[in-house]
């Protein structure tokens, strides 16, 4: 429980870090220059106000200096975050194979910061996890070893087809991620993670529609869905595809 709880606040401070990556690299800033600041009022955030979670609490969600509300983005994506580390290690253990869950997480966290600010996602943050991803892959491979190589075809093409057909409604940047993701999960598994990332997000716009919240034809950042989805196909796809084979021969 304790190394639980210790990548879960490695987790939450990373969190914080991927928030500056998602929101100021895909608009070519730099992560280091500037310091994070309010931009409301432009006031530098002291180290005391940089903790992850307990300083947007003890601030209750405003700038200490101009008090304007700081979005509750921030906090949830650092709570994410570091909950993912500690689902990581909660269901893999100290294995291998726990290096490839949390660079997956990560790079899922920063996808989902910048689709959702920007509804872009970044070629530098692919072509940073890329290589990772791949080395870890080589150490510590899929069984059998070909199917990282077969899941990146198939997460790429079907991907890369959909648009294709569609005229553009496939993002070029959700192609290329979910080439990355096929390393990682295998062709079963990326699959599942698509099937579920739609289903999310068909109920999801649905809902939006009917509720009033987006306006129809209105494009929505499909990032959130890939990481949810990815997310479950990862960590519980084997058990979610084996009931679902147990129900077609009952």
């Amino acid at each position: 429980m304790i190394l639980e709880i210790y990548l879960f606040i490695i987790g939450l401070t990373l969190g914080s870090f991927y928030n500056v990556v998602g929101l100021r690299i895909p608009v070519n800033q730099s992560i280091v220059r500037p310091r994070s600041s309010c931009p409301k009022c432009g006031h530098a955030l002291r180290i005391s106000e940089l903790v992850p979670v307990f300083s947007y609490v003890i601030q209750k969600g405003r700038c200490r200096s101009c008090k304007a509300e700081i979005p509750p983005f921030y906090p949830i994506m650092e709570l994410l975050t570091g909950f993912s580390f500690f689902l990581s290690f909660h269901l893999i253990g100290l294995q291998l194979e726990l290096l490839v869950a949390l660079t997956l997480v990560s790079l899922l966290a920063i996808i989902v910061i910048s689709d959702l600010a920007y509804m872009i996602i970044s070629n530098k943050v692919l072509l940073f996890f890329t290589p990772l991803l791949i080395i870890e892959r080589l150490f510590i491979p899929l069984s059998p070893w070909w199917d990282c190589l077969f899941g990146a075809m198939i997460g790429f093409s079907l991907l890369f087809l959909i648009g294709f057909v569609s005229g553009g409604g496939m993002g070029g940047g959700d192609i290329k991620l979910y080439g990355v993701l096929g390393i990682v999960l295998g062709w079963k598994l990326v699959l599942l993670s698509f099937f579920l990332a739609t289903l999310f997000g068909a109920v999801i716009g649905i809902y939006s529609l009917i509720a009033g919240k987006v306006q129809k034809g209105k494009p929505m950042p499909f990032g959130p869905f890939i990481a949810g989805g990815t997310i479950i196909a990862y960590f519980y796809g084997e058990e979610l595809l084996s009931w679902y084979l147990a129900m077609l021969v009952r």
